[in-house]
């Protein structure tokens, strides 16, 4: 599994990449605007992600305008909606607003902070990632 991790928080960081590491290479950026370039380099390459796990608050853009930059950029390419990435936004934030428009924009799953690695990885075979 290739996964790309958006964290701006180190300690989240880190314990998301040896989490996500166990299953394959893990890339990170820690702000936004990374988090979109390397995954329009992962296309561009011919190495697409199979799983984005976005932290909501980040710094240049946000876990949200993310999501829907990788969205429009799928959508622009005619990526079929059953090849799209897997995204899982992690977040603090659990308001059911900010829930609803995170599947609004997309994403396959929504974890709550400090993640639940028992949850998380039932969520990952859900999704036929591991």
């Amino acid at each position: 599994m290739k996964t790309l991790l958006a964290e701006d928080d180190f300690a989240s960081r880190k314990f998301m990449d040896k989490y996500l590491s166990q299953y394959g290479e893990c890339d990170v950026t820690v702000d936004g605007e990374e988090a979109v370039d390397a995954f329009m380099m992962a296309l561009e390459d011919g190495e697409p992600y199979d799983l984005v796990c976005l932290d909501v608050m980040m710094p240049v853009l946000d876990g949200y305008q993310v999501l829907k930059a990788i969205r429009d950029i799928e959508a622009q390419s005619g990526t079929p909606k059953e090849e799209r990435v897997k995204i899982i936004m992690t977040t603090a934030l659990n308001e059911e607003r900010n829930v609803k428009m995170a599947f609004e924009l997309g994403c396959e799953a929504y974890s709550g902070k400090p993640i639940d690695v028992d949850k998380f990885e039932q969520v990952l075979k859900k999704m036929k990632l591991i």
